[in-house]
């Protein structure tokens, strides 16, 4: 794995307008770098972070398995007791999952490490599956990547592949709030879905309707499944999420996926597994057990996204912390520094689409905390 010097393309903003980027700057800053990018070996991709995501994912779902039959794990997973029959029924179905991304530190000198596990709505998504395929292809017809480079990514494929797979109703609503990432992310996912000859509604939120038990579209059509990029947590929180038409609306991603999207996997993984070579010790904040971490720690609340409210401790004292507006429980979490290179800290975003990895990426940022205006990198396979 290196970091390398890349061209910024001079048709880099009609290229982002041509495919729909409109997130490629976030506040005037380059949000998407093609300055640069990072280089992989075959051999690293294949058994340094595609196998051991597929096995991350089987554990996910072994302890999914056990924690839907246990209380106090799915309190510690931060589920509300009023959501364990509707987990419980969802994982006993075996609604379809989507996707998910196992977010690594992997530097190239020693196994991938878990930082998190994206469960229930993962974004970076576009950016991962398109435009950096289309930015090897540039690389290879223009001459400043080998003809025979290539990329771990097949994402793109395996959603149209899933969603034909597993989803046989024809009409699909998708939903997110009203922000240019979230739109850009859903209507990517709402284009699979029409390449997978489906029918698709995208709507805001708050644009969700209730006629009886029934949610509906604007145009009052009723919404038998619904891909929602919102989170659980937030969902169970508003009246929404209380109504009658949760009981007659398949959700995507399902009630079970609650078990997997709080960051109470880590130590519970830890427990399920203690020593595995791609995790890192993790326990509740308050357990005895934690001690065991020294005087050096990641403090994650159980429920928080896009690095916010994580306090880096080294050797007794805070060295990093970031704000939001995430508090409850949390887990500490073992620090484990991300690999620098020329000053920049990656995080390698491995996604997996039903129960296959298939691709990846890069986040990098100059602060040892990656955050949601750290910046999205290419890489090749050479």
């Amino acid at each position: 794995m290196r970091r390398v010097p890349s061209p910024l393309r001079p048709d880099f903003d009609r290229i982002c307008a041509d495919l729909g980027f409109a997130f490629a700057y976030a506040d005037d800053e380059p949000y998407w770098d093609e300055t640069v990018r990072y280089e992989f070996t075959m051999e690293e991709v294949e058994c340094d972070l595609e196998a051991p995501t597929a096995e991350l994912h089987a554990m996910c779902l072994e302890l999914a398995s056990r924690a839907v039959q246990d209380g106090r794990m799915l309190r510690q997973l931060g589920v509300p007791e009023m959501a364990w029959d509707a987990v419980a029924a969802s994982w006993r179905a075996r609604e379809p999952s989507l996707y998910g991304r196992f977010d690594l530190c992997f530097g190239g000198d020693g196994p991938a490490k878990l930082l998190e596990f994206n469960g229930d709505t993962p974004t970076s998504l576009y950016e991962a599956a398109v435009f950096q395929w289309h930015w090897l292809e540039a690389g290879r017809t223009q001459g400043w990547l080998p003809r025979d480079a290539d990329q771990f990514t097949s994402i793109h494929e395996a959603l149209i592949a899933r969603w034909r797979e597993v989803w046989p109703d024809r009409r699909l609503h998708f939903a997110a709030m009203d922000n240019v990432e979230d739109r850009g992310t859903v209507y990517y996912l709402a284009d699979t879905a029409v390449q997978a000859d489906r029918v698709v509604d995208v709507l805001r939120i708050d644009e969700i309707g209730l006629r009886g038990d029934r949610f509906v579209d604007l145009t009052d059509a009723p919404i038998d499944v619904l891909f929602k990029l919102y989170p659980w947590e937030w969902l169970l929180r508003d009246p929404f999420g209380h109504s009658a038409g949760m009981a007659t609306v398949r959700m995507v991603e399902p009630a079970w996926k609650m078990m997997l999207s709080s960051k109470g996997v880590l130590p519970l993984l830890w427990r399920l597994a203690p020593g595995h070579p791609n995790l890192l010790p993790a326990f509740f904040e308050g357990e005895a057990d934690s001690e065991a971490l020294g005087h050096s720690w990641v403090r994650k609340p159980v429920h928080s996204r896009e690095g916010a409210n994580i306090t880096i401790v080294e050797r007794g004292a805070a060295s990093s912390r970031t704000g939001g507006p995430y508090t409850g429980p949390a887990v500490l979490q073992a620090f484990h520094p991300l690999p620098v290179f020329d000053g920049m800290r990656p995080v390698v975003g491995s996604w997996i689409v039903g129960d296959r990895p298939c691709g990846m990426g890069i986040r990098e940022d100059a602060t040892a905390i990656t955050g949601n205006r750290s910046r999205f990198v290419p890489h090749a396979i050479t």
